[in-house]
């Protein structure tokens, strides 16, 4: 018999790249940016990158598209630029993006935020979907949004263990992960 047992999977590290947008922030002041790296590294996971980029739609296109060709990275995480002001552009930037939109990771992300911050968070437009066989998921900047989308959302839907479905295992690249694992 296997170490694994067959009702137990075993975990399967992806590959996430975190994007901060910001006019303002530095690796040194960009908390919520290190945050989402840290717990990434604590879940296991492999940070295979990590930017800032302003809040300019042709800046951030290009870093999540580059990213999205790298056949490393499974999954882009955004911080920032989710908000209503002039510069907050960066669901504009992806959402035209995406070969699909996830709409439910909105839903679920306002209805945990909404336990936590109230009507405050309509003032997000939290979004997700997928470009290039990369999930990309675009987060508020605040580090309570943050926390929410990893702990509420993000940490179970990237572990291939949670059941009773997640994002891993209908990831395209998984063979490639199964393999990987097993050299």
């Amino acid at each position: 018999m296997s170490a694994v047992s067959q009702n137990e999977r075993p975990f399967i590290p992806v590959g996430i790249a975190v994007l901060t947008v910001s006019d303002s922030r530095i690796l040194q002041t960009d908390t919520s940016g290190a945050y989402l790296c840290a717990r990434i590294e604590e879940a296991g996971h492999r940070l295979c990158d990590r930017k800032i980029v302003p809040d300019d739609v042709q800046k951030i296109r290009d870093q999540v598209v580059h990213w999205s060709k790298d056949p490393a990275i499974d999954v882009i995480i955004t911080t920032g630029g989710t908000g209503f002001t002039g510069r907050d552009v960066t669901p504009d930037a992806l959402e035209p993006l995406f070969d699909k939109k996830m709409d439910g990771f909105s839903a679920i992300f306002h209805q945990i935020s909404f336990a936590n911050i109230g009507t405050s968070t309509i003032q997000s437009r939290a979004t997700a979907g997928m470009l290039n066989q990369t999930f990309i998921f675009v987060l508020p900047g605040s580090g309570g949004a943050c926390r929410d989308a990893w702990n509420g959302i993000l940490a179970q839907q990237l572990d291939y263990r949670h059941r009773p479905c997640n994002f891993v295992e209908i990831m395209p690249r998984l063979d490639e992960h199964l393999k990987r694992k097993n050299k």
